[in-house]
């Protein structure tokens, strides 16, 4: 199914999509769990990066881990990222993307469930010129991350936009989108398979941002959530 009236809104995820940081997420809390003698395999903690830190860890080890330990867990998280954020740069094309967007006249926002100072590294590397982005929501200003809506609807409620596509990287952006009357891009840089994106809703899976630099986005902005682009 296809709108009537095209979306006018793009929003972006940042890490794993922007951002070339979901195996060093899934690092460091490896290592934040390891503090507290806890050492789930390392592809369990990968599938859960997207989430937000308030959901990660019941989701990896369990509510009594959460309840004896989540707030710990959380702190040292942030200092394990904090050491390998010098690590971390841009996936290919995201600069271009979010220029690309812009020049279209879309409304282009970001909505992440990261720390905002770690959201501040990546805009520093974008470097984008003033104005570019309307706006941006994380995690930390909402009730719920995602899967959640709330960190997507924000984003558009203060981009002030009126419908909106998402361009993110797991199943938890799709669902997010979802939610909020936004079909989702996926990218393929948060190590998700094609097949799971898909039959979690995605309208369109492609590499890396680069891939979406020129892609038709005429089309896109009509989808509904869970359409096909025919691309």
């Amino acid at each position: 199914m296809t709108r009537t009236t095209p979306a006018d809104t793009v929003v972006l995820d940042v890490d794993g999509t922007l951002a070339d940081s979901t195996y060093h997420h899934a690092l460091a809390w490896a290592r934040a769990f390891a503090r507290v003698d806890l050492h789930p395999p390392l592809w369990r903690v990968h599938r859960t990066i997207g989430m937000g830190g308030d959901k990660l860890v019941a989701e990896v080890a369990g509510e009594e881990v959460e309840a004896e330990h989540g707030d710990a867990l959380r702190e040292a998280w942030e200092e394990e990222y904090d050491a390998l954020l010098p690590e971390v740069g841009l996936l290919p094309g995201a600069r271009d993307l979010v220029l690309a967007l812009a020049d279209r006249g879309l409304t282009v926002t970001l909505a992440t469930s990261g720390k905002d100072r770690f959201t501040e590294h990546v805009l520093r590397q974008l470097d984008l010129p003033e104005g570019t982005l309307a706006a941006g929501a994380s995690s930390e200003e909402v009730e719920e991350s995602k899967p959640a809506p709330d960190v997507v609807a924000r984003a558009v409620e203060q981009a002030g936009g009126t419908a909106a596509v998402m361009v993110g990287d797991t199943t938890y952006d799709v669902a997010a989108a979802a939610r909020v009357g936004a079909p989702c891009v996926a990218v393929r840089t948060g190590g998700f398979g094609d097949q799971e994106l898909l039959d979690a809703g995605a309208v369109l899976v492609v590499d890396t941002p680069a891939d979406l630099v020129d892609a038709d986005w005429d089309r896109l902005l009509t989808l509904e959530p869970g359409s096909s682009s025919g691309a």
